[in-house]
C-alpha cells in the first residue's frame, strides 16, 4: 500500500463517519438534502449506516488490505448512486460536486488496492 492510498483511505474514513453519523443522528443539513432530492427520510439512515460500514471496512483495510478495495466497492455504489439522485432531481453543480468528488476518490481508491481484491481471473 502506498502512502498515497493510506493518506486517502485515512481521509475517506474521516469523511464517512462524520457523514455517516451525522445522516443518522438527523443532522438538519442531511434531512434538507434528502428532502431536497425527494427521497424518503428512512433512507438517510439507511444510507448513514451503509456509509459507517464502509468507514470500518476501510479501518479494518489497515490491517486486512483487501478490506480496502472492497470499501471501495460498497461505498462506490453508493456514491454513484448518490450522484444518479442528484441529477435526476436537476441540483445545481455547486450541491452535486461534493458527491461527484467523492465517488472519483472512492474510485481512485479502489482502483490502488485492486490487487488485495483477490479475485480468481
Amino acid at each position: 500500500m502506498t502512502v498515497f492510498s493510506i493518506v486517502l483511505q485515512s481521509l475517506l474514513i474521516l469523511y464517512y463517519l462524520f457523514s455517516g453519523g451525522a445522516k443518522i443522528v438527523g443532522a438538519q443539513y442531511w434531512a434538507d438534502i434528502f428532502k431536497n432530492l425527494r427521497l424518503p427520510q428512512w433512507l438517510r439512515v439507511v444510507t448513514g449506516i451503509v456509509q459507517l460500514v464502509g468507514a470500518a471496512l476501510l479501518i479494518i483495510g489497515y490491517w486486512y488490505a483487501g478490506a480496502v478495495a472492497w470499501a471501495g466497492v460498497w461505498l462506490g455504489i453508493t456514491m454513484v448512486l448518490a450522484c444518479l439522485a442528484h441529477f435526476r432531481v436537476k441540483d445545481s453543480i455547486g450541491k452535486t460536486v461534493p458527491a461527484i468528488v467523492f465517488t472519483v476518490l472512492i474510485i481512485i481508491l479502489t482502483i490502488l488496492n485492486a490487487d488485495s481484491l483477490n479475485l480468481p481471473i
